[in-house]
């Protein structure tokens, strides 16, 4: 049997996470799950996305999961330290802004920090700000609609370029070199963001350190298993409509994603 780890996000985004999932986990099989009929989490109140992802990780765990990744900022903040209570026998691999690598990469001295209000204001993020900023200036910016066009496919249109203008503008006048993407859907529009604030700003987001921290929690927490060489499959699921998720999730996959309707008691 191959090994099952599964996935969850606000909607799409975490699909950027997944991609790194894939490379360093060839062989396992991976479930992810798009609470699309509840995005954004970013404007909901932190119970609200708690018992959502409560609600995921148990689907998860039906499915045969056996390592959880909260591949959401926004519920990391709200979520990650219940989720580990609720569930402390298996391995749950969260995300948060890439604070650390940020501030080792700026050479100004300035960071802007694009992500959701939810992520901003937990008390998750003030704790990174205040363990690893030391003296470099952090300058944050909520990026209210931003989810949403990534939600529709719209990753170069002229409605999204005016978003990450308005959105990266006071940053850059800050005089940030570094950009943190601070919400998974984020990487999907990088190509605008550096289109936008020039090439000579570093965009940081932790996508692939995720896919790390993951691989080493599996191997080193999980039982072994045989490794037959064949690759893994994935398995997609959303909360929301089945036909549009199945048009972008094919999209940012990269591939043909069939999507699966979620029960409804999980919806």
């Amino acid at each position: 049997m191959r090994r099952v780890i599964g996935v969850f996000d606000s909607g799409v985004g975490g699909l950027s996470v997944l991609h790194h999932i894939r490379e360093a986990l060839p062989d396992a099989d991976l479930i992810y799950v798009a609470d699309s009929g509840h995005v954004p989490y970013g404007d909901k109140s932190p119970a609200y996305i708690e018992s959502r992802a409560m609600t995921l990780t148990r689907f998860l765990l039906d499915q045969g999961a056996e390592a959880i990744v909260i591949a959401c900022n926004t519920a990391t903040a709200a979520a990650a330290h219940t989720l580990r209570d609720q569930f402390s026998d298996i391995p749950i691999v969260a995300m948060e802004p890439a604070v650390k690598p940020a501030v080792a990469a700026t050479k100004s001295g300035v960071v802007g920090v694009l992500a959701t209000i939810g992520t901003l204001e937990s008390a998750r993020f003030a704790a990174l700000l205040e363990r690893y900023a030391g003296n470099v200036k952090i300058v944050t910016q909520g990026c209210p609609g931003l989810v949403e066009a990534v939600e529709r496919g719209d990753l170069r249109g002229l409605e999204t370029r005016r978003l990450v203008e308005r959105y990266t503008a006071p940053l850059l006048k800050a005089g940030a070199d570094t950009l943190i993407l601070g919400c998974t859907h984020y990487p999907f529009v990088a190509p605008l963001i550096r289109e936008v604030a020039g090439e000579q700003v570093v965009l940081v987001d932790t996508g692939a350190a995720v896919a790390r921290e993951l691989k080493r929690r599996v191997d080193t927490e999980l039982p072994p298993r045989d490794k037959n060489g064949t690759a893994g499959v994935e398995s997609f699921y959303t909360s929301g409509e089945v036909e549009p998720a199945t048009r972008i999730m094919s999209l940012l996959w990269q591939r043909d994603a069939t999507v699966q309707a979620l029960p409804p008691r999980f919806c």
